[in-house]
């Protein structure tokens, strides 16, 4: 926390001090303090003293808004003379974060009166909406949400209302899905995670496509969700074709996992890119059939292809491993990096900070794994907006939370540990950045150049 923060944070903690003691000095609170040593009154809770001062704030907001709007005070003797006049109230509930609140909503005689406070037709006060949306994003069911504000406030809502709720960032989540985008990102990340949909009768399993892109400053973005029945190269054909349209004009490295055709797909919208295949999915797919007593062996064997530093030194080093008695014994290890080497070997043409960056999709799997804790305590979602939907949220609510842990160890002195996560996508700065664009200035310099 910086110094202007903790002056800000000293102040307001002093003024709501002062506030208390000229309360406590004036005896206004005498009586109310009595009463909650005696157990008269309880604080929170249903029809606790909260939910009261809510109760009369906002009576007592309304009747001043109907005394706006008629041109006289309640009592007045003249009220005869204004052509409308106050008509009694009628009762009504709204839900608010600290339970339900029964209301008296004054009215006027020919109905006129719109109130500002509480709406005509709202039953709920924003602060609970927000509470909703919040617990959504954070992983609960519409059913979870049900029974906790049950449970917690005491304000029943039903699932549909809370759908509809949670259903109404979805013109947010749209504009975000279709915003316009840079013309040039140096890197671009493409990934997908199995979700469970429901599909007319039956429930399917779907992949949520994501891709992340780094722009020049080297900040991450999450370019957009995409929900398609699996994760195909026609699809994700026509992904970068949707990119494209979007403003992306052009792409220096893609990163991808192995998926068959992928290249192809990639090529048809930015043919002078470079596809790089992720080596931690190419030696994840080499490991899958060795025996669990070798794995260790194997996986230092392997190390000496993908650190090569060459093209000709990764060969070297795949010949001698497929000769040698690991090799032999695991011949599939060998055949997966034989199939992947065109894809695999571009990366081996770089200075090693720039491998760093386009070597592995990792920082979108750290993403996908991320949503997965948050997926998985639904059996399905009704729709492939409603996957869009929370997968959004859940990125928004993540960033917001590590936002705040990283705000309350600001200022920490150097040296002295910090708990708080730092971005997990959205806005983080690539590691080595600077190294990495200078070299990539090297590399691609008539395609770079114009964008520097």
């Amino acid at each position: 926390m910086t110094m202007i923060d903790k002056q800000a944070r000293d102040e307001r903690r002093k003024a709501q001090r002062e506030g208390v003691e000229a309360l406590e000095a004036s005896g206004a609170l005498d009586d109310l303090y009595a009463k909650i040593d005696a157990g008269e009154v309880k604080l929170d809770g249903k029809d606790g003293l909260i939910q009261q001062l809510i109760k009369a704030g906002l009576e007592r907001g309304l009747r001043a808004e109907l005394t706006e709007h008629v041109g006289y005070e309640q009592g007045d003797p003249e009220a005869g003379l204004h052509p409308n006049s106050r008509n009694g109230s009628f009762p009504k509930t709204v839900a608010t974060s600290v339970g339900d609140v029964d209301l008296a909503i004054p009215r006027d005689r020919d109905g006129s009166f719109t109130p500002m406070l509480v709406p005509k037709g709202s039953r709920r006060l924003g602060g609970l909406d927000d509470m909703i949306v919040s617990l959504y994003a954070g992983g609960m069911t519409i059913r979870d949400i049900e029974h906790h504000l049950v449970s917690t406030i005491g304000t029943e809502i039903s699932r549909e209302t809370i759908s509809k709720i949670t259903d109404e960032v979805l013109d947010e989540v749209m504009a975000w899905q279709h915003r316009p985008l840079e013309a040039f990102y140096p890197v671009i990340y493409l990934d997908a995670l199995i979700v469970k949909v429901r599909d007319g009768a039956h429930v399917r399993n779907k992949a949520a496509h994501i891709a992340v892109g780094v722009d020049m400053d080297g900040i991450k973005h999450v370019l957009g969700i995409w929900i398609q029945i699996t994760e195909g190269a026609k699809f994700w054909a026509g992904v970068c074709a949707q990119l494209a349209n979007r403003g992306i004009a052009d792409v220096l490295i893609v990163c991808v996992d192995g998926l068959t055709g992928f290249p192809e797909a990639i090529e048809a919208t930015w043919p002078e890119s470079t596809v790089q295949t992720c080596v931690v999915h190419l030696i994840r797919s080499a490991m899958r059939f060795v025996n669990y007593k070798s794995r260790k062996a194997v996986a230092a064997a392997l190390k000496p292809i993908y650190q090569a530093a060459d093209e000709d030194a990764a060969l070297v080093a795949l010949t001698d491993f497929a000769a040698s008695d690991l090799g032999i014994a695991n011949p599939n290890t060998v055949q997966v990096f034989e199939n992947a080497w065109d894809r695999f070997t571009p990366f081996l043409a770089f200075p090693p900070m720039l491998r760093r960056v386009i070597y592995t999709t990792n920082s979108i799997e750290s993403l996908n794994y991320q949503l997965r804790k948050i997926i998985k305590n639904r059996g399905h979602f009704p729709s492939d907006d409603a996957v869009v939907k929370l997968l959004w949220l859940a990125i928004c609510n993540i960033e917001d939370k590590r936002a705040r842990d990283r705000l309350k160890e600001r200022g920490r002195a150097r040296g002295v540990k910090r708990n708080a996560e730092g971005r997990l996508v959205e806005g983080q700065i690539t590691t080595n950045w600077k190294q990495a664009l200078a070299q990539l200035a090297l590399a691609y310099p008539d395609r770079i150049q114009p964008y520097l």
